[in-house]
């Protein structure tokens, strides 16, 4: 398979880090924010309420890189809310203020609420006010609840939040690290082979774990129509529903896995770029389309609603909105042969693209979908005891027990960044 170009937009200087795996972990208790809704009292109207559980651990109470929620110019008692479809048993709740030194500083006092179902009711505990830092409320007993509101009373400013995490008790029913035993060795090998290759490897922040994560789990799509060819109507639907159902195979993979929260992550195509508009034989909205904007030299879809140009996941400029963004790109290129994956999207080519629409593997897709993820290639090196498996390109046609474990590998290493 002909080498992925730009494969790892991803990877930028050398981080070598030696630690040993360990080959069970204790069981951890499970973050549930960023399953629920958010919602707040007011919100300015350039912050963001989902920043409260998008699982990104900010770096300050004054961070000036990723969402954050604030109320200014209102003062007074402020509210932010987590919502979930059913009710969670919770042990903790953490909250990290915002804090930029001026309009926006800690409250002057919080507290947690639950909804009993007719009405919100205060949780008892200890409430500590620090900048810089989660500060943690645990209950005395477990509080039940769909609802949990933090409430807080500004003070000589308006008021705001980063994150919220929602703990619940970790679960002897889940499944964590327990891969077969003959796969432990190549797995530690793969591993430590990727910390002294990949430049950035805990420091990069928009593998496609982060773009599902921020989403709350979901990833958005726009396909680059890079042919002279028309297409029908009938084609897009095909070329969507394929790429729903060859991105579901790696999610399955990670289905009540070591804490994965996600039964699913639906795909949706946000938007399609090409060249002429003519070659696209639809006249429904159901989709944005960009025309004959170029880079690359192919068409390309709206910088200003892409991920990997916004990666603090905002997106003031982009038509529509965030809703409109779009996480990765569908590169389909006449013909182009191989593959290039990386947290862009994947780029392959549209012929083949086109001729794969039923197929049940389309493996160099899923290929450079493992890319987009983190997962390497292995032209130059096989792991000891392995021969055949989908990321070793030509040697296998789909996802197999050795793709699957080196896929959960990673989120092993980097689940801990979104609180879980």
């Amino acid at each position: 398979m002909k080498k992925r170009m730009r494969r790892l937009a991803i990877l930028p200087i050398l981080l070598i880090c030696g630690f040993l795996l360990p080959a069970r972990p204790a069981l951890a208790d499970t973050n549930v924010a960023m399953t629920a809704t958010p919602t707040a009292s007011y919100t300015s109207p350039w912050e963001s309420v989902t920043a409260i559980n998008d699982g990104i651990d900010p770096p300050s109470s004054n961070d000036t890189v990723n969402r954050r929620w604030g109320t200014w110019p209102n003062t007074g008692s402020q509210w932010a809310e987590l919502t979930w479809s059913a009710a969670q048993p919770l042990t903790s709740a953490e909250v990290y203020f915002f804090d930029d030194g001026g309009g926006v500083r800690v409250p002057a006092s919080w507290k947690l609420q639950r909804w009993t179902g007719s009405a919100y009711a205060d949780i008892p505990g200890t409430y500590p006010i620090n900048v810089n830092a989660y500060n943690k409320v645990t209950f005395a007993s477990a509080v039940s609840t769909t609802r949990l509101r933090v409430v807080l009373q500004s003070g000589q400013a308006s008021v705001g939040l980063l994150e919220v995490r929602a703990w619940t008790a970790g679960s002897p029913g889940g499944t964590g690290w327990n891969p077969p035993g003959n796969l432990v060795t190549p797995l530690n090998e793969v591993w430590q082979h990727q910390e002294s290759t990949y430049p950035n490897l805990y420091g990069f922040r928009n593998y496609g774990w982060d773009q599902v994560m921020a989403n709350r789990g979901s990833i958005n799509y726009c396909v680059r129509w890079d042919s002279s060819a028309s297409v029908t109507a009938a084609q897009r639907d095909q070329i969507h529903a394929t790429l729903a159902r060859q991105f579901k195979k790696w999610m399955d993979v990670m289905v009540g896995h070591n804490g994965w929260p996600y039964s699913s992550v639906p795909v949706k195509v946000v938007g399609w770029a090409v060249r002429d508009r003519a070659q696209l034989q639809w006249s429904d909205t159901s989709v944005d389309i960009y025309v004959n904007d170029i880079r690359e030299n192919a068409p390309q879809c709206a910088e200003a609603c892409g991920r990997f140009f916004n990666q603090s996941g905002n997106y003031p400029n982009c038509p529509g909105g965030a809703s409109h963004h779009y996480d990765m790109s569908l590169w389909l290129t006449a013909g182009f042969g191989g593959g290039a994956g990386g947290d862009w999207g994947q780029r392959i080519g549209s012929e083949y693209y086109l001729s794969n629409l039923n197929a049940d593997n389309v493996h160099i897709l899923l290929h450079e979908m493992g890319h987009s993820f983190g997962l390497d290639d292995f032209y130059d090196w096989t792991p000891t005891g392995v021969c055949c498996f989908l990321m070793k390109a030509g040697s296998a046609s789909s996802i197999t027990e050795f793709d699957a474990w080196m896929f959960r590998d990673w989120w092993r290493h980097l689940k801990s960044r979104y609180g879980l």
